[in-house]
């Protein structure tokens, strides 16, 4: 590969990493050609794309970043390495990588999670994978809100008009006391 290839390369997967606030680093190596297949067509699928790098050229695309990548890169970039790209929800990596577990039915952990960057905060090691598949979008939490805050307006309304008609029974009877 050509410095210029490279360079491309880099500056491409830099454009990438910018524009994609969700992204997963995982190791699929020991699988077959079958089982690669089978995990990006499950990836694409779901909306994500995966690719293969290496890890000096994932590293210079992170170095181009603004946030500091040094530690993530240091401890997520060893051996074989590839990228989950989630453009709108960052669990859903996590939830893929899971997913495809249980498809295979093996003990060993493959792909294995190495580290993701959720709108820019880092998580590094398998002991997140389940805490990241759980984690709700934006719209998730913010319907969730909305719903909180429409809740006590819905219990007002609502309570106003199942007593209309004791309000309007008191107001009659009230006002047949005052003629009588």
């Amino acid at each position: 590969m050509t410095r210029e290839n490279k360079k491309s390369i880099i500056d491409e997967l830099t454009e990438k990493l910018k524009s994609t606030p969700h992204f997963y680093i995982s190791d699929a190596s020991g699988f077959s050609v079958a089982q690669v297949n089978g995990f990006r067509k499950l990836c694409f699928d779901k909306g994500l794309e995966y690719k293969v790098y290496k890890n000096t050229l994932i590293k210079k695309a992170l170095e181009n970043l603004d946030a500091d990548y040094s530690e993530f890169a240091d401890n997520a970039l060893k051996g074989f390495s590839g990228i989950l790209f989630s453009p709108e929800v960052g669990s859903l990596p996590a939830k893929v990588i899971l997913d495809y577990r249980k498809k295979l039915a093996t003990k060993d952990k493959k792909p294995l999670f190495k580290g993701a960057s959720i709108e820019g905060a880092q998580f590094l090691g398998e002991s997140h994978l389940e805490t990241l598949s759980k984690l709700k979008s934006k719209e998730e939490l913010l319907g969730e809100v909305i719903s909180l805050l429409q809740s006590p307006a819905t219990n007002v309304v609502s309570a106003l008009q199942s007593g209309k008609n004791i309000l309007a029974g008191l107001v009659k009877t009230l006002a047949e006391k005052e003629e009588a």
